[in-house]
């Protein structure tokens, strides 16, 4: 099994060398889907070989390889260390295949890679060679980062995860075309009061699109036809005031090609709703499998996916080697623009560089947790303490709670602890 700390170990000990290394046999890689370009130097800027191509399969690694063996050889070279942009994921089966192989490698930013090129030559042309030769140059600078090599339920639920934003962005969509094709046009009144698309609005939306069926319907029918719960009298109260704007709506005339579109529509909220529980549910064999799955619960706030959020987001926690790390992972670390200005005037904001979803979720879980949770509520109001009166200080104060439970979180990870109040006062460093 691959030692990721030591690997990480390795990265750094090779950014804090490699500018002044002379055994180093640096390779860059511009990634492509059938076919990669190779450029190989020195760290110190000597080219070896300018352009190797190589196909995306076997055969093509392999003979990537043996030109990498026979320039050690040629110029006594010890180590060598592969660069790759990431594009896609084309660049992963190559990756892995050199880390399983024993090779170490890197990856560069595509910004980094962008704003580099022009310092190559002072021009902007871009082509595959020159990008090979571009993402050398930055590994030669130390401007580059760590690949990650994580174990396969980790891989398997980052792919859940993923495959789970995917299908509620789609959700989010078919909604919106409820909205915007359908409600906006043929029963306006009624967008405010189903936009969240429960079940019981989906029943509305699918047989009593049209305002004038609804006004031709009993009331005690029409309740019975789109409930399948008794939820008390808040439900029939937001049902008669549907009933009653239907009678003086404004709507277009619904046809039968309309009745069919609603009805689609809302076949496919159903169905993207139900994949959405079915991959929650896969979610939750692959974390059983997960070291600090049930540990993480323990955190207010934390449920099933905010857990497997962090869980597949931090990954290791042995290779940070502090807070700051884990905090600039979800782009929660402070960031001011001090040119020309006095540390007392600039005004600290938020990164927002990391994971934009883990930044999300742990702002929710510390939401949940300053309202419902007695040790973080209090937390909470220490950190309003005089400054209540501040325009956004709530939203901020959470995004500092937010923050706090990240650092929490990987402690636990690391200690092989539950969740303990006092963890809200200790100095976490």
């Amino acid at each position: 099994m691959i030692d990721e700390v030591s690997r990480y170990n390795y990265f750094c000990q090779f950014r804090s060398t490699i500018r002044s290394s002379r055994n180093h046999l640096i390779v860059g890689i511009d990634v492509a889907k059938d076919k990669h370009h190779a450029f190989f130097g020195t760290a110190y800027g000597k080219t070896l070989l300018r352009r190797l191509l190589f196909g995306n399969d076997k055969n093509g690694y392999l003979r990537l390889i043996e030109q990498v063996n026979a320039l050690k050889s040629q110029h006594q070279l010890e180590q060598v260390i592969f660069g790759m942009e990431p594009t896609g994921n084309y660049h992963k089966p190559l990756a892995n295949w050199l880390i399983e192989n024993g090779y170490e490698v890197v990856l560069v930013g595509g910004k980094a890679v962008k704003d580099n090129r022009q310092l190559l030559d002072g021009r902007w042309d871009k082509n595959d060679s020159k990008d090979s030769a571009n993402v050398a140059d930055l590994m030669g600078q130390a401007k580059c980062q760590f690949y990650e090599y994580p174990e396969d339920d980790l891989v398997g639920l980052r792919s859940l995860l993923s495959l789970r934003k995917r299908l509620k962005k789609e959700e989010h969509r078919l909604r919106m075309q409820t909205r915007n094709s359908l409600l906006s046009k043929y029963f306006p009144e009624a967008d405010c009061y189903l936009k969240n698309c429960t079940e019981e609005d989906l029943a509305i939306i699918r047989w009593y699109l049209d305002p004038r069926k609804i006004v031709s319907t009993d009331f005690k029918e029409f309740v019975k036809h789109v409930t399948t719960k008794d939820r008390g009298d808040r439900q029939v109260q937001r049902l008669r005031t549907i009933y009653d704007a239907a009678e003086n709506s404004v709507g277009l005339p619904v046809n039968s090609a309309t009745v069919f579109e609603a009805q689609m529509i809302v076949d496919r909220i159903r169905n993207v709703k139900k994949e959405v529980l079915k991959v929650m549910s896969e979610m939750k064999v692959v974390c059983d499998n997960l070291y600090g799955y049930t540990l993480l619960q323990t955190i207010p706030g934390f449920g099933p996916y905010i857990t497997a959020l962090v869980l597949a987001t931090i990954g290791n926690p042995f290779r940070f080697k502090s807070r700051k790390q884990v905090i600039r992972l979800a782009g929660l670390d402070l960031n001011a623009k001090r040119s020309g200005k006095t540390s007392s005037v600039s005004i600290p904001v938020i990164s927002k560089k990391g994971d934009a979803d883990m930044r999300y979720g742990l702002y929710q879980a510390g939401l949940i947790a300053s309202n419902c949770n007695e040790s973080f509520r209090q937390l909470f109001y220490n950190m309003l303490e005089g400054r209540q009166r501040e325009r956004g200080i709530r939203t901020k104060m959470r995004v500092k709670l937010a923050a706090r439970l990240l650092v929490i979180a990987w402690t636990m990870l690391k200690s092989n602890e539950p969740f303990d109040a006092s963890r809200l006062t200790t100095d976490l460093n």
